[in-house]
């Protein structure tokens, strides 16, 4: 079935006619390498019976095996029961179908990219996701914070130049610098300070008060006038991208919750530094979205796109030690 469905000869209209996930069994060994096509219309669920001992094959979106004796072959998520996780992944999925099959398309195109050019696709995405009904209904059934019980600090970005180091915080720790407007602003000129400078040698990007960052404002989702300015706006304006040239100059010193666009910009980091509270979420597909701040760019790159899918499909909180073994981080300090 799953080869007919590569090939087009069985036709699948996925999350427009109620089928947007295909379970598939993988025995160990099964020849299923080829690698899925990125228009296949369904997120695929490759489910093995044994404990791997190869990486996840290319032909699945998500890959799910048993717990063994060690750390799973890369791509793979090892659970306690594949088949429970499998049916929590088909409920997820099923209950926002849109949104997970353009997730699954975008990181199997996603994968094939240059940087820049899969930022653009993300965008795109986003974008479109933006005026479908899924978000449509998060929209409606959203309440918004008032706007008295926010008082903002100055500065939503703190800037210090230290020697050759900059040293960047993000400083809205009353929301868990839930990054709004004016911070994806304010970060993005200190970050293009550091692009623009060569004598600066080292960014440290750090957020304030008891988290990293809890990901997007979600009380100014939907709040610009259509998709279209606000693709355009995104990529004017992209920390994600400024992040990506920096790269190797960057360490993300992150702790508590990093959500959303708290983890995928700080993966973009050359080194990811966690303390041992660090959790890690990608939650967009149940608002009708998929990761918009570049995580399908910068967690696919560094934990691979079968579990980077796996991360986004079901939602699910990251450990800190699953974070460290994945590579998402890459050591853990009791300290900064």
């Amino acid at each position: 079935m799953l080869a007919c469905a590569r090939d087009g000869s069985l036709e699948i209209l996925g999350a427009l006619d109620g089928a947007p996930v295909l379970v598939v069994e993988l025995a160990e060994g099964e020849d299923v390498a080829e690698a899925i096509p990125a228009w296949l219309p369904c997120v695929v669920v490759g489910v093995a019976v044994e404990p791997a001992t190869l990486p996840a094959p290319a032909g699945v979106d998500v890959g799910l095996c048993p717990e063994g004796g060690g750390a799973a072959p890369s791509g793979w998520v090892a659970v306690p029961d594949p088949p429970a996780e499998s049916d929590r992944l088909v409920t997820q999925i099923s209950g926002s179908p849109q949104p997970a099959v353009v997730l699954a398309q975008l990181l199997r195109a996603s994968s094939k990219l240059d940087v820049e050019a899969a930022l653009l696709a993300e965008s795109l995405a986003y974008s479109t996701l933006q005026a479908g009904p899924a978000f449509a209904a998060w929209l409606r059934g959203r309440r918004p914070v008032q706007a008295e019980s926010r008082a903002e600090p100055d500065d939503p970005v703190l800037v210090e130049r230290v020697g050759d180091h900059l040293v960047v915080t993000l400083n809205r720790p009353h929301v868990r610098n839930a990054v709004d407007v004016r911070m994806r602003d304010a970060l993005s000129e200190a970050l293009s300070i550091a692009c623009a400078d060569a004598s600066i040698t080292a960014v440290e990007l750090r957020g304030s008060g008891p988290a990293f960052s809890s990901g997007g404002d979600l009380d100014e989702f939907g709040t610009l006038p259509d998709p279209s300015t606000a693709h355009l706006t995104r990529t004017a304006r992209s920390p994600a991208r400024l992040l990506a040239v920096l790269g190797p100059r960057v360490t993300a010193y992150v702790h508590g919750a990093c959500v959303g666009a708290g983890i995928e910009l700080a993966a973009f980091a050359g080194k990811v530094l966690a303390t041992p509270d660090t959790r890690c979420q990608l939650p967009e597909v149940p608002l009708g979205l998929v990761p918009g701040s570049g995580g399908t760019v910068s967690v696919a790159r560094r934990i691979g796109r079968h579990r980077a899918a796996w991360l986004g499909l079901g939602a699910a909180t990251v450990e800190v030690a699953t974070a460290r073994e994945w590579g998402l981080v890459d050591a853990v300090e009791e300290a900064h």
